[in-house]
C-alpha cells in the first residue's frame, strides 16, 4: 500500500471481486442454480450469487447436494455445488466420486479458512487438528480432473478459467478451494468480456484422416455392421453425430443400459438395449453375430454388461472414445471421436454400406387383470404408455435400473441412471437437480416433467430432498416401489436376511411431512394393476404441477430378469477366491 493506493490492484482495468468473477463465469458457461449448504467458510461468498444471476438451492445435506448437482449437470450440461471446508466437502465426496466415475461435469467450490490461518497452522474447527489444510484437497484430487487453490490474486482468474474449461471439456468434476480472505480480493474483470472457449479441441488432421480411412475400410467391407451407443456418447456430446451417422447409413443401432436415452427410440433403426447375456435373444443374436460393431463412448462395467457377458471379438470392433480410438487391435491415442465421426459421416460411400433392419422385439402379451398385483415385468412393459416426448426419466440403482430396459421411450426422453457408481439413494437427489435444470431451462409453468422410479430402500437414504422439490415447486412425479427392502442385494446374497430389510414407513405421508400442501404436492397409493391404469389415465395426475408422490406396491421377491442374471454373475464374482 503506497499513499492509500494498493499497487497490486491500481493497474487493473476493470477490478472485480474474486467471488463475483467466479460466479459470473459459472453463469457464462450455462449454470443458473447452485446446490450446496452454507457454512461459515463460504457465507460471504454466497452473498455474491444473486448479483451474478445465480439461484441458491439450499439442500438438506451435502451428499444430497452432490447428487443433485450431478442430476442438474446431466440435464443442463454442467452443474455446481458449494460446500464448506472439511465437514461439508467430505459429506459430498461420495456424490462427487460418482460424478467422476460416470463422466459428469460438476464444479465443486469449497469455502476454506483464510490463507493467513493456513500459513499459521491454526487449530481451527472443521480441521483435523494437525495444521494440514491441504488434506481434504488432496483427497478430492483423485476424483477431480483439476484442482484450483485460489491463494494468489494474480493467478486466480486464470486458475478459474482453466478449471471450468477442464470441467466442461473433460466432463468430470473440478475442485476449487476459495479461502475466506480471497473472496473480496480484486482481480482483473476485463477477462469476463471474453467467454471461456469451450470448443472441442481439433484432432491432428493427418492422424484423424488416417483413423477415418481405417474405419471406412472396415465399414465398407462389413456385411452385418451395427452401432452400439454408450454413456460417454452422451457425456462427451456426440449425439448429433451419432444420429447423423444413423440417418445417413441406415445402420441398426443399439444402446447399453448406461446409454439408454441416447437414441431416439421411435427411430426405425433402433433395436433396443444390448447387455450381453441379459439381452433379448434377437438383440443378442444381431449384435454378437455382427462382423463390425461400431461402439461409441463405451463403459464396459459389470452392471452395464450383465457381469462382463459381452461376446464380441476385438477383431470385429471399432471403439470410439473422447480421447482415443481403437480399431481392432490398433489404438490411436489423442484422436477424439467427435472429429472422427463427423468425417466418417461426410466421407462414407453409401453404395458400399450394407445395412440390415433392426430386430423387431415382440413383447409378450400379459393379460391385464385389474385385481392382479403389479409385477416388475408387467409394469415396465406398460409404463411407456404414460411417458411423453421430452420427459426426463430417472431410475434408481436396483429394480428400476434394470426394469427400464424393457420400456420404449417416446422421442427426446432424457434418461438418468448411475449404473457404474451405483450409489443407492442417488436418484432422489439427481431427480431434484434434473427437475431444477428443466425449470431453469423453460420456466416454472413450461418445465418438462421429471419422473423418478425409486426403490423404498433407496428412498430412505436421501428422502429429505423431497422437501427441496416442494420448496422450489419442481415438476416431479415420484413412484416409490414398495417391495420391502433391498431387492438387488437380496438377489446377490441374503434373500431373507435381516440386513436386506428396512423399516416400514408411511410413504404417502412424506410430502405433508416435508411441507407439501394441497397446491404443491399430492399423494397416491396403488396396489393393483387396475388402480395403476386408472391413475396413469387420470389427466389431473398427468398434467398437474408440483410433486405427485405414488406409493406403488410390488411383490417382495419379484425382480426383472435382467437384474437376476446380473446379480447372479455378481454373486459368483464376489465368491471367487483366486
Amino acid at each position: 500500500m503506497t499513499n492509500g493506493v494498493d499497487i497490486r490492484t491500481k493497474n487493473l482495468k476493470k477490478p472485480v471481486d474474486v467471488a463475483e468473477y467466479l460466479f459470473t463465469r459459472l453463469y457464462q458457461i450455462g449454470i443458473r442454480s447452485v446446490h450446496g449448504l452454507p457454512g461459515d467458510f463460504n457465507l460471504v461468498a454466497l452473498d455474491y450469487l444473486p448479483k451474478a444471476g445465480l439461484k441458491w438451492v439450499g439442500n438438506c445435506n451435502e451428499l444430497n447436494a452432490a447428487y443433485a448437482a450431478d442430476g442438474y449437470a446431466r440435464v443442463n450440461g454442467i452443474g455446481a455445488i458449494i460446500t464448506t471446508f472439511g465437514v461439508g466437502e467430505l459429506s459430498a465426496v461420495n456424490g462427487i466420486a460418482g460424478a467422476y466415475s460416470e463422466h459428469v461435469p460438476i464444479v465443486h467450490i469449497v469455502g476454506c479458512p483464510s490463507t493467513i490461518s493456513q500459513r499459521s497452522g491454526l487449530l481451527l474447527h472443521h480441521t483435523l487438528g494437525n495444521g494440514d489444510f491441504n488434506a481434504f484437497a488432496n483427497m478430492s484430487a483423485t476424483i477431480s480432473c483439476a484442482v484450483a487453490k485460489l491463494n494468489d490474486p494474480t493467478e486466480i482468474a486464470a486458475q478459474i478459467d482453466h478449471a471450468l474449461r477442464e470441467c466442461y471439456l473433460r466432463s468430470r468434476p473440478v475442485y476449487i478451494m476459495l479461502p475466506t480472505d480471497m473472496v473480496e480480493k480484486k482481480i482483473e474483470g476485463e477477462r469476463l468480456e471474453t467467454e471461456i472457449d469451450l470448443r472441442e479441441p481439433s484432432n491432428d488432421p493427418d492422424r484423424e484422416d488416417y483413423v477415418v480411412d481405417v474405419v471406412l475400410k472396415y465399414l465398407h467391407a462389413a456385411q452385418k455392421p451395427v452401432v452400439l451407443v454408450d454413456a460417454c456418447a452422451i457425456r462427451h456430446r456426440v449425439l448429433d453425430e451419432v444420429h447423423d451417422l444413423i440417418e445417413k447409413t441406415n445402420l441398426p443401432v443399439f444402446v447399453t443400459p448406461m446409454g439408454k436415452g441416447a437414441i431416439n427410440e421411435t427411430h426405425p433403426n433402433f433395436g433396443g438395449v444390448y447387455s450381453g447375456s441379459a439381452s433379448s435373444p434377437a438383440i443378442k443374436e444381431m449384435v454378437e453375430g455382427s462382423d463390425l460393431v461400431i461402439s461409441i463412448g463405451s463403459m464396459k462395467s459389470d452392471f452395464n454388461t450383465a457381469g462382463f457377458s459381452y461376446r464380441m471379438s476385438q477383431l470385429t470392433s471399432i471403439d470410439l472414445h473422447s480421447d482415443h480410438c481403437i480399431v481392432r487391435y490398433s489404438e490411436y491415442p489423442g484422436v477424439r471421436m467427435k472429429g472422427v465421426l463427423r468425417k466418417v459421416i461426410d466421407r462414407v460411400d453409401m453404395s458400399r454400406v450394407k445395412a440390415l433392419p433392426a430386430p423387431k422385439i415382440e413383447r409378450p402379451h400379459i393379460k391385464s387383470d385389474p385385481q392382479a398385483v403389479i409385477t416388475q415385468e408387467w409394469f415396465w412393459a406398460n409404463i411407456d404408455q404414460f411417458l411423453r416426448e421430452d420427459d426426463i426419466v430417472v431410475t434408481e440403482t436396483g429394480t428400476a435400473n434394470f426394469g427400464v430396459w424393457e420400456t420404449r421411450f417416446p422421442a427426446n426422453v432424457t434418461h438418468l441412471n448411475q449404473t457404474l457408481w451405483g450409489s443407492i439413494g442417488w436418484a432422489v437427489g439427481a431427480c431434484q437437480g434434473a427437475a431444477l435444470a428443466a425449470q431453469d431451462e423453460r420456466g416454472l409453468d413450461k418445465a418438462r416433467r421429471t419422473i423418478l422410479f425409486e426403490g423404498d430402500g433407496s428412498l430412505q437414504l436421501t428422502v429429505q430432498e423431497i422437501s427441496t422439490m416442494i420448496r422450489h415447486k419442481l415438476n416431479v412425479i415420484l413412484f416409490v416401489i414398495c417391495n420391502d427392502g433391498y431387492t438387488i442385494e437380496r438377489y446377490i446374497h441374503g434373500m431373507n436376511e435381516a440386513y436386506n430389510d428396512i423399516a416400514e414407513w408411511r410413504y404417502k405421508d412424506l410430502p405433508a411431512v416435508f411441507g407439501g400442501t394441497e397446491d404443491t404436492a399430492k399423494s397416491y397409493v396403488v396396489k393393483t394393476r387396475g388402480e395403476l391404469e386408472e391413475l396413469l389415465g387420470d389427466k389431473d395426475f398427468s398434467d398437474r404441477k408440483g410433486l405427485r408422490f405414488v406409493e406403488l406396491y410390488m411383490p417382495r421377491e419379484d425382480a426383472p430378469i435382467s437384474l437376476k442374471v446380473t446379480a447372479e454373475a455378481s454373486a459368483k464374482r464376489n465368491a471367487m477366491t483366486e
